[in-house]
């Protein structure tokens, strides 16, 4: 059985989407965070 190739499989890999309203999160470097913005702006106060 061949292995997949990395690329590929990390181009395959869903978008993230924000657990508490739905929307997709623009991912970033070195990020963990699993809120969008807004949710998180929300928390915040």
């Amino acid at each position: 059985m061949a292995l997949e190739n990395p690329v590929k499989f990390f181009r395959n890999l869903p978008k993230k989407k924000c657990p508490e309203c739905g929307e997709h999160i623009q991912e970033q470097a070195e990020s963990y965070f699993m809120e969008c913005e807004r949710c998180l702006a929300k928390k915040a106060e």
